[in-house]
């Protein structure tokens, strides 16, 4: 089994090559520093005209507690209008919301870019009635992603 999950799969337009790859996620890898990957990531995220309601770096969060972390960034987002009607399904899901989206640097160089999979949140949160919109949610952050990522 973690052959199979080492192996590179091509997931709804990304690729997910780790071994430790969560299928809770849409992993991809960036060209770019982790600093770009979430700049582009937000830019992209702007042009449609979603909010981004913070930033977190965690590496410089550990340099001021005197440790050491790679590269680490964290981007909060949402847009009410897609999120919203799964917190009218169960509100519990507004644990997983607003939307993140993880850039990291690994231990060889490479910088990752990692999204929450829509169906994964709604299927945590036993959310079957709304389909569309978690596929319209996956729709769209796989071409956020692709944007953020490609060269």
């Amino acid at each position: 089994m973690r052959a199979l999950m080492a192996a590179v799969l091509l997931v709804g337009g990304l690729i997910v090559a780790d071994a430790r790859a969560d299928f809770s996620m849409m992993i991809s890898k960036s060209p770019h520093t982790v600093a770009a990957t979430l700049d582009r990531f937000e830019a992209a995220l702007k042009e449609q005209g979603v909010a981004v309601t913070a930033r977190v770096d965690h590496a410089a969060a550990a340099t001021a507690a005197g440790m050491k972390l790679r590269p680490t960034q964290l981007l909060i987002f949402g847009n009410p209008k897609l999120g919203t009607p799964l917190m009218q399904s169960d509100q519990r899901i507004a644990m997983d919301l607003p939307l993140k989206a993880l850039a990291w640097e690994d231990d060889t160089g490479q910088v990752w870019l990692a999204v929450s999979r829509p169906s994964a949140l709604a299927a945590r949160h036993g959310i079957s009635n709304r389909a569309e919109i978690v596929d319209k949610m996956t729709e769209v952050l796989n071409a956020l992603a692709s944007r953020a990522t490609r060269p």
